[in-house]
């Protein structure tokens, strides 16, 4: 006959019906939070980034080709000329008297040669006749030659004197600016002094390298973005106008210059650049955030997140990179949700809360369904809501 029950056992009895019983139970599962975003098409153009410097497309240094005193001056530092522009004179008068004088001797040479050519008809003549004789004769030739090149060295000297005419008058070869004076008004120069250091504005180059894996897109003709750091926000347009036949041997860079329309001069020679260049388009390229990429022993690899909120671990092919983007090339398809933040601890089939770029919560029908509750089966009662 069995005694009455110790309690200690009817208590643990109790417990273990308990524990057997059909009663629901909280279940706190934790969906780690992350940062996604779905994959789109996207027209893609592809650019080559250097980095340069401008440059003016006519830069001369005039100096004197005569020596005198300047008597005119009509600029200044800072003036714009144009072609042909007087820029100053160099006592202009002497060099007229200088040109007068030439063409006098010029005229007495020119005399002399036909009185010589007189002189020798006459000697000939009485050669025929037997009344000169044969050394006269050469006489007379040699006079002749001699009147012939005296003639010719007057016309040089003309020649010389009008050009110093022209040079007394110092113009502007090429339209632009002047950069710096070196003269006053009523100074002594010597022949090769400096005057006048004149730049050209319109249009400005800008000179630049590209790599050499780059050379061959590079053609002429093609479009470039041009930002400046006086301007940050503006883009300047110009065109590639000289491509140099060779590559660097040292640094393996293909030299490239661009002309750049500048009429209102706010570009400078000297100014450091950046240009872009848009070698390619395509239409319908996958682009993912440079975040997004992560590299692996095995490779590049991006999440995806799955329908049911859980990420998978996928090996990609990337392409080119275009500020903070990478083309996908393989991996992805239009349509599919990657993590782009939140990659810490993440392996496959882990269970994601997706979050909006600022950190708020996504609310889309495939984040409810990863904080519904979770109901025990034949249970009525919720358990605790996933986070």
């Amino acid at each position: 006959m069995l005694g009455l029950a110790n309690p200690r056992w009817v208590g643990c009895l109790a417990l273990a019906a308990l524990a057997c019983s059909d009663a629901p139970q909280d279940i706190n599962i934790t969906a780690r939070p992350v940062v996604v975003q779905e994959v789109e098409l996207v027209t893609l153009e592809e650019q080559i980034e250097a980095t340069g410097e401008l440059l003016a497309k006519d830069s001369a240094t005039l100096a004197s080709e005569v020596a005198g005193r300047i008597t005119e001056l009509q600029i200044d530092e800072g003036d714009r000329v144009e072609e042909g522009d007087l820029l100053l004179s160099i006592d202009p008068q002497k060099r007229e008297l200088e040109l007068a004088d030439a063409r006098a001797r010029l005229a007495e040479a020119v005399a002399n040669l036909e009185e010589q050519q007189r002189e020798l008809v006459r000697r000939q003549q009485l050669f025929d006749r037997k009344i000169a004789s044969s050394q006269a004769l050469d006489k007379a030739k040699t006079a002749l030659s001699l009147a012939r090149s005296r003639r010719q060295a007057a016309g040089a000297r003309v020649g010389v004197a009008a050009r110093a005419v022209e040079d007394s008058q110092v113009r502007a070869p090429f339209s632009g600016l002047i950069a710096s004076r070196e003269v006053s008004r009523g100074e002594y120069v010597r022949v090769g002094q400096e005057l006048f250091d004149l730049v050209a504005l319109d249009p400005i180059e800008v000179e630049f390298s590209v790599a050499e894996r780059d050379s061959a897109r590079v053609r002429l003709g093609m479009k470039v973005a041009v930002r400046v750091s006086p301007y940050p926000e503006e883009i300047f347009t110009g065109e590639v106008s000289v491509i140099s036949p060779r590559i660097d041997r040292r640094t393996r860079t293909l030299r490239v210059k661009a002309r750049i329309s500048n009429g209102d001069g706010r570009l400078r020679p000297g100014l450091f650049a950046r240009a872009d260049l848009g070698v390619a388009t395509r239409e319908k390229a996958l682009v993912v955030p440079q975040q997004a990429v992560l590299l692996r022993a095995e490779g590049q690899i991006v999440y995806t997140v799955d329908a049911e909120n859980r990420v998978h671990r996928v090996a990609v092919e990337a392409g080119i990179h275009l500020g903070g983007q990478i083309e996908i090339i393989s991996g992805l398809g239009v349509g599919d949700v990657i993590v782009v933040r939140g990659h810490a601890a993440l392996s496959d089939d882990m269970l994601v809360s997706r979050r909006n770029p600022d950190g708020s919560e996504e609310r889309s029908e495939m984040n409810v369904a990863a904080d519904a509750p979770d109901m025990a089966a034949g249970s009525a009662a919720p358990s605790k809501a996933l986070r």
